[in-house]
C-alpha cells in the first residue's frame, strides 16, 4: 500500500492543490493529513473544500482545536469560525484527534503531535533525556501494535526508527512536514511494499522536486 502524507496545511490552498494533484498522479491508495488546517496565508475555505473533495483523511491539529475554542486568535494569520464557510466549520468540527489504519506488521497511527497530545514535539535531533522524558512517545512505544506513527506539528520532515527490544518490532515515526510557505512546503509518499519514504519539496513557484529518500 502507498500513502500520500500531507503535513500541517495552514490554509495553503494552492500548495495543497499541487500536492494533491501530484499524489493523484502517483496513484497512491490513500492520503493522510496531520491537520492544522487553519491559520495561514491562503484560502482556508478552499483548503477545507479540497480536503473533502479529494477524500483526505485528516486529524485535528492544535490550531484546529484553538479556533473551535476561540483561543489564540491573536496569532499571525489566525482565522475565526465566524468568518468561515459552513462546510469548513463542519469539517473542522468533525476532525478526530487521531486515526488508525491496519498496515503490514501492525497499525499506522495518524496524529498531529505525538499520539493524543497535539502539542507534543518530536524533533530529528532529539536524543537521550529528550526521548526518555517524552511520555507521549513512550505510550506509543509501549503499544507494539503500532508499527508506524505519522505526525506533524514541528514542520520538520523526518523519518526516525525507535527500537522496542525484547523481539518486538520497531516503531517508525514519520513527520510529514508542512505546506506553510515560510517553513519549506512539501509532502511525503510512503511506499510500504518497497519500505521507502520519499520526501518532496514544493517551491515558491509551486514546482515539485524530489528532496530525499529514506528506507524503513
Amino acid at each position: 500500500m502507498r500513502f500520500g502524507l500531507i503535513g500541517d496545511v495552514h490554509a495553503e490552498d494552492e500548495r495543497l492543490r499541487v500536492a494533491l494533484d501530484a499524489l493523484r498522479s502517483e496513484a497512491v491508495d490513500a492520503i493522510l493529513c496531520t491537520g492544522d488546517v487553519v491559520d495561514g496565508l491562503g484560502d482556508v475555505d478552499r483548503a477545507c473544500a479540497l480536503l473533502v473533495e479529494r477524500n483526505v483523511t485528516t486529524v485535528r491539529g492544535n490550531h484546529d482545536r484553538w479556533i473551535r475554542d476561540d483561543d489564540m486568535r491573536t496569532l499571525p494569520h489566525a482565522h475565526r469560525m465566524t468568518a468561515l464557510a459552513p462546510a469548513s466549520i463542519e469539517l473542522l468540527k468533525s476532525l478526530p484527534p487521531t486515526f488508525h489504519t491496519d498496515v503490514p506488521g501492525g497499525r499506522l497511527l495518524l496524529c498531529h503531535g505525538v499520539g493524543t497530545n497535539d502539542m507534543c514535539r518530536l524533533l530529528p535531533e532529539d536524543s537521550g533525556y529528550a526521548i526518555s522524558s517524552n511520555d507521549d512517545l513512550l505510550k506509543v512505544l509501549f503499544d507494539p501494535s503500532i508499527a508506524i506513527m505519522v505526525g506533524g506539528h514541528t514542520h520538520r520532515p523526518m523519518l526516525r526508527r525507535f527500537e522496542r527490544g525484547a523481539g518486538k518490532p520497531p516503531l517508525f515515526v514519520i513527520n510529514a512536514g508542512t505546506l506553510a510557505r515560510e517553513a519549506g512546503a512539501g509532502f511525503v509518499i510512503l511506499n510500504l511494499a518497497a519500505r521507502r519514504v520519499d520526501f518532496h519539496d514544493i517551491g515558491h513557484d509551486l514546482s515539485i522536486s524530489h528532496a530525499s529518500r529514506a528506507m524503513l
